[in-house]
């Protein structure tokens, strides 16, 4: 089978399309034609090493998983003999987790893991763009305990992560504001945001409002403009901190009435199910930016580098036909 691999960190040009031998499932596993896969930071940033402290559990010289790829959406194949969830010819989709794999046209994944049927009315393509950032900000406003008309402020509104609060905040009910630039603001004001802030243009530093929740989903925000800006009892959510901020959030936390959320996220298959059911009420709707074929990938990881994609950037790793998308 094709497959994206890479035996070292670094730029983009480590990744390269090899023929690799196709996987076998095991008694409880699934095996996935994979039609579609995206690229998210996280899948960069472990491509890179950065931060450093990757390596030390991804692998210090090299890493210990050559194919990337976290989510994916395709077409089971196979099932193991002990597979009593799925069947062949199921569409899903879903992540891999730490196992990645998806920058293939097979991966095999337990039936316990983070997969699900896929929502009829999509695409394999658009069905891809849910997982990471869908999950991820699923995650953290759970955290958060929203609720319906408190105000919310979600920095980086326009990529994976930020599009997907956006709209799952108001299904909670949420006022919600967006932060992004001049060129995202349509895209965020059609998502539903009540307000958006184009920050190249209006200095947050000046914005006197008081916010219930605020959603940092990309790691720009300044740390003391947003916990000034919480109300008393508020919750400020990193989804992508550094070790500086996670420190310095535990210590807000215990010092203060504010609450920080910062770490990793987990997910479940219940978390698909649940934006099935969105997606199928046309309450949640995909963001694709740019689409690249599976050879590509190194150029999406440049795109993907630069920090200004919106929404989600996918890679096509089988042409689906017509009757392989329903």
């Amino acid at each position: 089978m094709r497959a994206i691999v890479y035996r070292e960190y670094g730029t983009p040009d480590v990744l390269q399309l090899e023929d690799v031998k196709k996987p076998v499932e095991k008694d409880n596993e699934i095996l996935i034609k994979n039609y579609a896969t995206s690229v998210s930071s996280g899948d960069w940033h472990l491509r890179k090493a950065d931060p450093f402290m990757i390596r030390l559990f991804f692998g210090l010289s090299k890493p210990k998983k050559n194919i990337l790829g976290f989510v994916f959406a395709g077409e089971i194949e196979a099932i193991g003999k002990n597979v009593t969830k799925f069947k062949a010819g199921d569409k899903v989709f879903g992540t891999s987790g730490n196992n990645f794999g998806a920058y293939a046209e097979y991966l095999c994944l337990s039936e316990e893991g983070v997969v699900a049927i896929k929502p009829e009315n999509m695409t394999y393509e658009e069905a891809v763009s849910i997982p990471f950032g869908g999950n991820t900000a699923l995650y953290f406003l759970r955290k958060a305990k929203i609720q319906k008309g408190q105000n919310i402020l979600v920095y980086g509104a326009s990529g994976s992560i930020g599009t997907a609060a956006v709209q799952l905040a108001k299904q909670f009910g949420a006022i919600v504001t967006g932060v992004c630039s001049t060129s995202n603001l349509e895209l965020v004001k059609s998502l539903g945001a009540d307000r958006v802030i184009d920050y190249t243009k209006e200095d947050l530093s000046e914005n006197i409002e008081k916010y219930d929740v605020i959603f940092d989903t990309v790691g720009k925000s300044s740390y003391s403009w947003c916990m000034k800006s919480l109300n008393k009892t508020g919750f400020l959510l990193l989804s992508a901190a550094g070790p500086a901020q996670m420190f310095r959030g535990i210590w807000s936390s215990v010092t203060s009435s504010k609450n920080v959320i910062s770490g990793v996220m987990s997910e479940k298959a219940e978390d698909l199910i649940f934006f099935r059911e969105l997606i199928d009420a046309g309450k949640i709707k995909p963001v694709i930016d740019r689409r690249y074929p599976l050879e590509e990938t190194a150029e999406a990881h440049r795109y993907v580098e630069q920090g200004h994609k919106k929404g989600n950037v996918v890679i096509t790793v089988i042409q689906e036909t017509k009757n392989e998308i329903n």
